[in-house]
């Protein structure tokens, strides 16, 4: 097979150190702007010496960003050319553009890297949903915000100083918004979910709740409960709908969760003949992410050739099928939180169990009265 990178960025050179000792797959060029007198010949600059190259089997495109890379993976599927990719923000963004694509040139969109790094996670929902139908799925799904939390609980350190930390060993980038703020969950469980459950979910229909507001205090309170706080993602195939959202989750202390160190991950589905399977491990770095992006070129030469679910249709969102008790501080309650205090926990209160959809919906007017405001469900 021979395989055409784009970008040599953290993900591109761990490719393409994998493939080197390789005799089944073959890195043909390698496209990025920026000069690399060591790749010699395989460098291009052009993405059409690629596209016109009928001896190009396989793109990778590890780019990230949302364009180009959506005009060249567009362009490549068109080609006729295999598309495999890390890139979380694309297939999200793109899902039903691409994977139609694919289908319409009848060549194969592998994207296993997107949602787990180097956790095999879309290629075991795919093999149990041959016999099997997932009722639910979720979990640790950013190393970055479980680094955080682990450093505030058990190192005592502030969110500020966790983040620096994180920043410092590569973890976090400079502007952390897409890990804090749980848009890299979001598009995560967008893509899972759409595997798992069939369906055709956009990240705006998935309401998110990122860490950004917790503190010190926060934890070192719950953590006297016997409470641990972790980010987490949830997914739920209900009667003709789905549930999906994703927010910083209370979970008792000996939960598998909750004992998730550093930066792994721990990503789980339930499966009504199966029951629950969960998968620890690295859902990124350089390598992890390479093996699994190899992993879908492999599967690609053995003959695998569709994405991951071919069944797709419309669901409905529907938060109102889920409901739980919230933990909740802010400086500005109102009636509708005072009428739902069930008692005062630390600085916050904890809440009557209240709809997913409801508490998001508030939380989005209460961050307009207190930018300090913050949110956990509790399981």
């Amino acid at each position: 097979m021979n395989i055409a990178i784009l970008g040599f960025g953290t993900v591109g050179v761990g490719v393409y150190d994998l493939m080197k000792s390789r005799t089944d797959l073959c890195v043909k060029y390698v496209l990025d702007l920026r000069e690399f007198p060591e790749l010699g010949s395989l460098l291009t600059h052009d993405v059409n010496t690629i596209l016109s190259d009928p001896d190009v089997d396989t793109v990778i495109e590890v780019m990230g960003g949302l364009h180009p890379s959506f005009e060249f993976v567009s362009a490549a599927l068109n080609a006729g050319k295999h598309v495999v990719t890390a890139n979380k923000y694309l297939i999200s963004t793109y899902f039903r553009e691409l994977t139609a694509l694919a289908t319409q040139n009848g060549v194969c969109l592998r994207c296993t890297a997107a949602a787990g790094g180097g956790i095999p996670w879309l290629v075991n929902l795919e093999r149990a949903k041959r016999v099997d139908r997932i009722t639910r799925l979720g979990g640790i799904m950013n190393g970055t915000t479980n680094f955080i939390m682990d450093a505030m609980q058990h190192r005592q350190m502030e969110f500020a100083d966790a983040l620096s930390q994180a920043q410092a060993l590569g973890y976090a980038e400079a502007d952390p918004s897409a890990d804090i703020d749980g848009w890299d969950i979001q598009r995560k469980l967008a893509i899972s979910a759409n595997i798992a459950f069939d369906c055709l979910l956009r990240t705006e229909d998935i309401p998110c709740c990122g860490i950004r507001n917790i503190t010190a205090e926060d934890v070192q309170m719950l953590a006297t409960e016997g409470l641990s706080c972790r980010l987490l993602a949830s997914g739920q195939r209900n009667e003709g709908s789905v549930s999906a959202y994703v927010e910083p989750t209370l979970l008792a202390d000996g939960s598998p969760e909750a004992a998730v160190p550093s930066n792994f991950n721990l990503i789980t589905f339930t499966g009504e003949a199966v029951g629950r399977l969960s998968f620890f491990g690295q859902g990124a770095g350089r390598y992890p992410t390479a093996c699994n992006c190899v992993q879908d070129c492999v599967d690609i030469a053995n003959g695998c050739g569709t994405f991951y679910s071919a069944a797709m249709k419309h669901v409905p969102v529907d938060n109102d099928a889920v409901s739980h008790a919230y933990y909740v501080r802010t400086a500005a309650p109102d009636g509708w939180l005072q009428h739902l205090t069930r008692r005062k926990m630390g600085s916050g209160v904890i809440t009557e169990p209240v709809s997913v959809r409801a508490m998001h919906e508030w939380l989005q007017q209460a961050l307009l009265r207190d930018p300090g405001c913050f949110i956990a469900g509790l399981l």
